[in-house]
């Protein structure tokens, strides 16, 4: 097979961007030294593991990701991201060496700097660990659990890692240094430590000549080298470590007095000690030794002058881990193959003899190329970028050559690379390869004999996903033989070689690849041809050839006997043996397509899977359709034919060969598992690929199957399923099937958007094992889980809880994102079917709205109604009766007579201003059916449904009644009703999807200000968002100066940053509370509403935090005199203050402060106590500075508790909430005799009841007892005298009795509402169901004289 030509795809010539970034800075050059060195690493190594492990394979492989780079000069470090600075440190000392490194405990990766004296380590974050160093280090190097630190002898003095300058063309600069790593010679200028680092007797760190450090809060410990068995400490300083991989534990090493190389493997143990270096290792008191590094030497090469100039790690073509040596001055790369093997879930490397070769290589660099997606263990497959000594840059994977790469014609500095087109005919032949470097994935810096740098992409993956996962599945699904075989055709020259062309489109990749297909088929199909017509025509072999003996063969398992009478034949025949190569020539090339077949059709099966890849599918089906009808495979045609009928046109499964094979089907399987649980659902039925651990391409299919395994029962085994594949599963405890699925799904990053990908029959389980453990997960749950089931409430509090701060970066954790977003939710349109509409009488079905969508009407719930409703829901029409209940954007019907009169219309309007206070209620109930339920798109203005409180008569045509605007003001009827549509509107918005911004707020932000758009900002407030906003933006919003605007903005603000005490908000608050300004400040007349929002804003705002000088500031705002305000405000100022002082002590009753008694006290002052302190408390005392309002509404000790005990009660049972305080529900009495009756409100016993059951929380039952139990006995006796004929009970008396009775069990039903949220408790729910039928049926206003005769069932109830 011809050996294929590559062009280099040339990115630009190459600068360390380092260089232009001091450039830029403008620095003096002559205060800076002339030595500078970078490295550039993939910023994958950056990535926190959790974000690591969410990242899509997929995407991943295909997004062209930039390098980032590290540069350093002297003390400073440059890290850039493409042509972009990204952080600059700088160090009190010059830098000697720098690396990466990954510790197990920490997610985040660590910049390690080391100097002269001391290790600097970084996080990601910026946060910064300084260890001072009392023995001299040369070098440091990343291994997968800690960073290696190599010491120096002690006679020598300190010494350091030379640059080098074997190559003129980079001046001081080193090409050559490993991966990752780098070395930096000391500057002249500084002098080495002066003091001796004395091996002391006892410190074993002192005698050890590799250190480990495991944590950065730990000193290094020493090192153990396994030699029989035993540990010794590690005292081989002649071993000069020269590579390491921070992927799995190898340290290459090489001895100059000795001349070799070793390769080592290190591992964490508590192995047992030689006695002799016992004595060295400082115990724990309990007597437990450290877990300690030791190295064990697995291999050693001999011979070498000089240390490998450079040593990688690269993968065979059989999938076999490498290791690497560069020898530049033999001018070869020695290659050295690894054994891994298992142990107790634990993989162990070995090198066994004459298990290395070598091949001439001038230059060479680990590349991905053939197999981006492709991972062995924990290393990617990679491939080997060669220089070879005739100036050939040759890929290799393994021993295996794939092509050459030739360089582009027409290089030079005065031309710009990406415009110029490089003819083949035209290379140049002067300039030639020298050199490669800083090789990052599939990019490679190529150094010409110019003096010239060029950055070059290999040509990796195809653009086409589909073209793309093919490949990856015959990585993965062919055996090695047949994967090396397809491998050359694939990098070959020739028309079907794509990868050769840089701009090739994904439907030439395609076709491309179908060629290579085709040709190994037309290859299967020449070699039986020349067999038949090598054979004689005789009679005997006519019928031995014949498909009838092939078939009898196969049903009855002699399949070896067709060959055999045919061979036995022609045994002397000259054409025997020629016939026997071309038998094992269509044996070769039927075993490949075969293996071919089952690896392309897992693809298929996991396609079938995804709704985004359908022509994806039917693309591969063709294909698929080709190689079984070459085979003739005729079940594999049936199969795909039946799923795309279109294509028996083309094929036909004739049914004349009979093949045993039945192709595996997911739909099939899944379809079992469900009915028949996972246990006997056939593993046959699951493509192989779906089962191999580790698998890429199928890895959509292999989670599907893992979630219906465990859904159907299956055991889970560590990572593995009984079903025979693996899953991730996420930590958490869990008592259901249900919700170790939801832990398997959040394991695997399974969140909406891929359950929306999902066909709507495959995702209906899934959704509904979500939909059960919605009502009550377990309570250690990860943040993640609780947002894919939907509880974002849940999920807030889990991120509170793990923040100190609640900082907008922590609350959009990338996890959480991943999960929380789905992909088409908003996208769906409203369908309603004609059946349905009938059904439900939704007449209003015929007419469109003036805004809707295809005719679909937009009333905030359109959304609600896809694909998965109709099938959980089906014929149940619960869902579309509430939609119907809760719509206020369409006209309601008005009921009239046919033959109206002029009298009707003043009915009609009478009935419509019913009607039109009932559809300004809806709202309320919307929010809460739609809430978090809609996913933002940034480039679209966010709509709100309309507020129609039009009517239509149906016996006239549907004509449609306006209000009368002569009659009310139709405008501000529906100020405030629109603020509260819009609010519901922006609850549908779901939390932590991590795409709100403050562009798309002002975006949303109208010319003139409305209420929608203070309604839309207060819901953006309640989730969250509105810490997007700057100072700017706030003031902006209140120098608007439009009430609604400004009460959604407050409101907003202090539900987004709750508890915070946020000092920038609490100022823009206070100034609306003319209590907390100065004397010297302008007199502001502010509306009451505005006042009261304050109020309520700054408990939000200081929720829980028993601030003295706020909490006094209220104390006096809900007793302060009115100035002539309305009475409805004046009442709703001091209950905004109440529920504003019972935030901020939320639950603290009396450990909050010392003064908490006197706040109590003047609280039940203002309840209408008895118990009244006369004595002032300096708490109390109100400074002119601090109130410019202090008259209160008090003439000695009276108060009007008709204004203040609404508030005062409410503050009373947040301070006290779940305190169980027996003394504060004693002083809450409920009245129980007839003085009291008299003089305490029917609503505010409500009240009290209310806040008497909020404090005992848990003595509330859900029974008529407890019910029973809150009413005093006057009151019950009283009730249940009203039917009694001779009872003496006045008309005053019984009307006290009947309200105080109403009030209680309204205040009891109440509690229960507020307790039980949200937990759907079966008794709760009959209780308030009995009464609430009870008040709406049985409760009739009557007059006083008709008290005598008891409500219908009020004494039968009880």
């Amino acid at each position: 097979m011809s050996l294929g030509v590559r062009r280099l795809t040339v990115l630009g010539e190459f600068k360390p961007f380092g260089l232009i970034a001091e450039a830029l800075d403008g620095k003096p050059t002559d205060i800076v030294t002339d030595k500078y060195n970078y490295f550039l690493f993939d910023p994958e190594i950056t990535r926190d593991r959790d974000e690591a492990d969410g990242c899509d394979d997929a995407a991943s492989a295909l997004s062209n990701q930039g390098d980032h780079e590290l540069f350093i000069r002297g003390n400073r470090i440059i890290w850039t991201t493409g042509s972009r600075v990204f952080k600059r440190f700088t160090l009190s000392s010059p830098v000697v060496m720098v690396c990466w490194c990954r510790l197990p405990h920490m997610p985040e990766a660590l910049l390690c700097i080391l100097q002269i004296d001391s290790l600097t380590i970084y996080n990601t974050s910026g946060e910064i660990v300084s260890l001072p160093l009392p023995r001299t280090i040369t070098s440091i190097w990343s291994l997968p659990f800690g960073l290696l630190l190599q010491q120096e002898v002690e006679a020598n003095l300190p010494s350091h890692i030379p640059l080098s300058s074997s190559s003129p063309l980079l001046n001081t600069r080193d090409i050559v240094r490993p991966k990752r790593e780098f070395g930096l010679s000391a500057q002249p200028s500084i002098s080495p430590l002066t003091a001796v680092n004395h091996i002391q007797k006892g410190d074993a760190s002192s005698m050890s000549s590799h250190l480990i450090l495991l944590d950065p809060l730990e000193e290094p410990q020493p090192t153990f080298i396994e030699e029989r068995g035993k540990l010794n400490i590690m005292k081989e300083h002649n071993e000069k470590t020269i590579w390491t991989s921070d992927q799995v534990p190898l340290m290459a090493s090489y001895n100059k007095g000795k001349m070799q190389h070793s390769l080592w493997v290190a591992e964490i143990n508590n192995a047992n000690l030689d006695e002799s270096d016992k004595c060295f290792l400082k115990a724990d008191p309990g007597g437990v030794l450290p877990k300690q590094l030791s190295l064990r030497r697995i291999w050693q090469g001999k011979g070498a002058q000089a240390a490998a100039c450079k040593v990688f790690m690269a993968t065979d073509d059989d999938a076999a881990p490498l290791v690497c040596f560069l020898h530049q001055e033999q001018r070869k790369l020695l290659s050295v193959r690894l054994q891994s093997i298992e142990i107790n879930n634990e993989i162990v490397f070995d090198v066994k003899p004459d298990m290395s070769w070598s091949m001439p290589a001038v230059a060479a660099s680990p590349v991905v190329v053939t197999r981006p997606r492709v991972k062995v263990g924990q290393l990617p497959y990679a491939d080997i970028i060669i220089l070879a000594p005739e100036n050939i840059l040759l890929l290799h994977s393994g021993k295996q050559c794939l092509c050459r790469y030739m360089l582009p014609s027409s290089l030079s500095k005065a031309q710009h690379l990406n415009d110029l087109e490089f003819p083949e005919t035209s290379l140049s032949l002067d300039l030639k390869i020298k050199g490669l470097a800083d090789a990052v994935e599939g990019r490679v810096n190529v150094i010409l004999n110019n003096g010239q740098m060029f950055r070059c992409a290999l040509r990796r993956n195809p653009s086409s996903l589909l073209a793309n996962d093919c490949i990856t599945a015959l990585a993965e699904g062919l055996s090695s033989i047949f994967y090396r075989y397809f491998l050359g055709l694939l990098w070959k020259d020739g028309d079907s070689a794509y990868l050769s062309e840089v701009d090739s489109t994904v439907d030439s990749e395609w076709r491309s690849f179908c060629n290579i297909i085709m040709q190994m088929c037309s290859k299967f199909n020449l070699n039986s041809q020349k067999r038949s017509s090598l054979a004689p025509q005789l009679a005997w072999d006519f019928l031995i050839s014949s498909h009838y003996h092939k078939t009898y063969c196969k049903i009855n398992s002699f399949s070896g006997i067709s060959f055999g009478g045919s061979l036995d034949m022609l045994s002397d025949s000259p054409i025997s043996k020629k016939d026997g190569t071309q038998s094992s020539e269509k044996t070769f090339y039927y075993e490949l397509l075969m293996e071919s077949l089952e690896s392309l059709h897992a693809v298929y099966e996991s396609l079938k899977l995804d709704n985004l890849r359908k022509w994806d599918s039917e693309l591969l089906a063709v294909l698929l359709c080709n190689i079984a009808e070459f085979l003739g495979e005729d079940n594999y045609l049936d199969h795909y034919i039946r799923d795309f009928p279109c294509l028996s046109k083309k094929f036909m499964a004739y049914g004349t060969s009979i093949s045993l094979k039945t192709p595996p089907s997911l739909f099939r399987w899944l379809g079992n598992c469900l009915h028949h649980g996972c246990s006997y659902a056939k593993v046959n039925d699951l493509p192989p690929l779906v089962r191999k651990d580790g698998g890429s391409v199928v890895g959509w299919a292999r989670k599907i199957v893992s979630f219906y395994s465990i859904l159907s029962g299956a055991e889970v085994l560590g990572k593995k399923i009984s079903s025979g594949v693996y899953c991730n599963i996420a930590m958490g405890s869990h008592c259901s099937r249900e919700e170790l699925t939801v832990l398997a799904m959040v394991g695997e990053r399974f969140g909406l958007q891929q359950l929306d990908s999902l066909p709507s029959g495959v995702s209906l389980p899934l959704r509904h094992a979500l939909d059960k453990c919605r009502e009550s997960p377990p309570n250690d749950w990860s943040a993640a889980a609780y947002v894919l089931l939907g509880r974002q409430d849940l999920a807030l509090s889990c991120l509170t809880h793990e923040c100190k701060y609640m900082e907008i970066e922590t609350l959009t954790n990338v996890n959480v994102i991943s999960m929380s977003t789905p992909y088409m939710l908003n996208l769906h349109p409203v369908t309603i079917s004609s059946t349905i509409s009938d059904a439900i009488g939704l007449e209003s079905t015929k007419f469109e709205d003036t805004d809707s969508v295809d005719g679909c009407m937009i009333d905030g719930m359109e959304h609600i109604f896809n694909s998965s409703t109709q099938l959980q829901y089906g014929r149940d029409l619960r869902l579309n009766e509430v939609r119907r209940l809760l719509c206020s954007s369409r006209p309601v019907a008005i009921q009239t007579s046919v033959n109206h009169s002029a009298s009707d219309q003043d009915l009609q309007q009478a009935q419509l201003w019913h009607l039109a206070q009932r559809t300004t209620a809806l709202p309320l109930g919307r929010g809460a059916f739609t809430l978090a339920t809609i996913y933002t798109l940034l480039t679209e203005a966010f709509t709100v449904p309309k507020l129609v409180l039009a009517g239509r008569l149906p016996s006239q045509q549907n004509a449609t009644v306006n209000l009368d605007p002569n009659i009310r003001n139709i405008q501000e009827l529906k100020s405030w009703p629109e603020f509260h549509n819009a609010v519901a509107a922006g609850l549908r918005l779901a939390p932590l999807q991590g795409k709100m911004s403050r562009t798309w707020i002002i975006y949303n932000k109208p010319e003139e200000p409305n209420s929608i758009h203070a309604g839309l900002l207060l819901a953006l407030g309640l989730h969250g968002y509105l810490r997007v906003l700057s100072i700017t933006d706030i003031y902006q919003y209140f120098s608007q100066e439009h009430e609604s605007t400004t009460v959604g903005l407050m409101l907003g603000l202090a539900a987004s940053y709750r508890g915070t005490m946020q000092p920038a908000i609490s100022k823009s608050l206070f100034v609306h509370i003319p209590a907390r300004h100065p004397s010297s400040y302008p007199e502001l007349e502010l509306p009451t509403l505005l006042q009261s929002t304050a109020l309520m804003s700054v408990g939000l705002l200081y929720e829980g935090s028993a601030h003295p000088q706020t909490m006094r500031i209220l104390l006096g705002e809900i007793g302060r005199r009115s100035g002539g305000d309305n009475v409805l405000e004046r009442e709703g100022y001091s209950v905004s203050a109440g529920f504003s002082l019972g935030l901020i002590a939320l639950g603290r009753g009396e450990d909050a402060l010392g003064f908490m008694d006197t706040v109590v006290d003047r609280l039940f002052l203002y309840v209408g106590g008895k118990e009244v302190h006369s004595e002032k408390s300096p708490f109390l005392t109100l400074s002119t500075d601090e109130n410019r309002a202090p008259a209160q509404m008090m003439d000695g000790s009276a108060v009007n508790i008709d204004v203040t005990a609404p508030g005062a009660t409410i503050a009373l049972a947040l301070m006290f909430l779940k305190t169980e305080s027996e003394a504060i529900v004693s002083r809450l009495s409920i009245p129980c005799t007839h003085f009291d009756l008299q003089y305490v409100r029917p609503d505010f016993i409500m009240l009290r009841v209310i806040a008497r059951n909020l404090i005992m929380w848990s003595r509330v039952h859900p029974s008529k007892d407890w019910v029973r139990s809150q009413i005093p006995d006057i009151v019950r006796n009283g009730v249940e005298g009203l039917g009694d004929d001779t009872s003496d009970i006045d008309e005053m008396d019984a009307d006290a009795f009947v309200q105080a009775y109403v009030n209680i069990v309204a205040g009891a039903c109440i509690s229960l509402g507020l307790i039980y949220a949200g937990t759907r408790n079966e008794n709760v729910q009959e209780l308030l169901y009995e009464y609430a039928v009870y008040f709406l049926n049985e409760i009739k206003l009557v007059s006083p004289c008709k008290w005598k005769f008891s409500p219908k069932g009020i004494i039968s109830l009880h």
